[in-house]
Parts: C-alpha cells; structure tokens; sequence
C-alpha cells in the first residue's frame, strides 16, 4: 500500500503525518512500512507507527492521527492518551495528534527514545 491509499479520505491525518515524517527525518534515519491500519517508523525494528482512529471508532473529536510508541517504562507526561504495558517492561503509549503544534520536541525526543530501544 501507499501513502496516498493510506490517506485518501483524510487530508487532516495526512498533514500530520507530512509534518511528523520531516520532522523525525532531519532527527533518524528510518524505512516506513504502510499497511492497510498503520504506517510504521522502521531502523532494525518497528519503533513508531501512526494509525487513524477514524477508520476503526465512531464519535465526535477523534483525533485525526495517533501516535504509538513502545518504551521499557511508563512514561509520566499527561499528554498521553494511554498507556498499557502488553508485557512486563514493555509499554505502549498512545498520543493524539490533533494539530501541527502537537508535534514538538518533546515528540521528537519521545519517538528517538523509541528508536534506541
């Protein structure tokens, strides 16, 4: 699949994603692998991977795109929509993008941590 398959139908998600995916790109260098439900960030593994909640849940203020990250501890910033630990020292987090603004630095250094483990 493609990006442009990916996106179609949802130009807000893939405004984030541009902007997520040039921002990460001057940080690491990374393979994408698109599939039908997510976009994964690969080095040697899948690090990141962004989906579009719309596709899958019904209701009003969904975010646009969402961010998933998998880290060794439970993160502590409020800023992350969930949180579940799959398996013991490995945690999920979840984090709605909602807009430009919501892709800092903070994000970027969240997703290089993901990528060094």
């Amino acid at each position: 699949m493609e990006q442009t398959e990916f996106f179609s139908g949802f130009e807000k998600s893939r405004e984030l994603f541009e902007h997520l995916y040039q921002r990460i790109r001057q940080r690491a260098d990374f393979d994408l692998r698109i599939t039908k439900s997510q976009i994964a960030f690969v080095t040697d593994k899948p690090c990141a991977w962004v989906w579009i909640p719309a596709r899958y849940l019904k209701g009003r203020n969904l975010a646009p795109l969402v961010l998933t990250l998998v880290l060794p501890y439970k993160h502590p910033s409020p800023r992350w929509k969930e949180i579940v630990e799959p398996r013991p020292g490995s945690f999920t987090h979840h984090l709605e993008l909602h807009s430009i603004q919501d892709i800092d630095q903070e994000v970027e250094d969240w997703i290089e941590m993901g990528m060094e483990e």
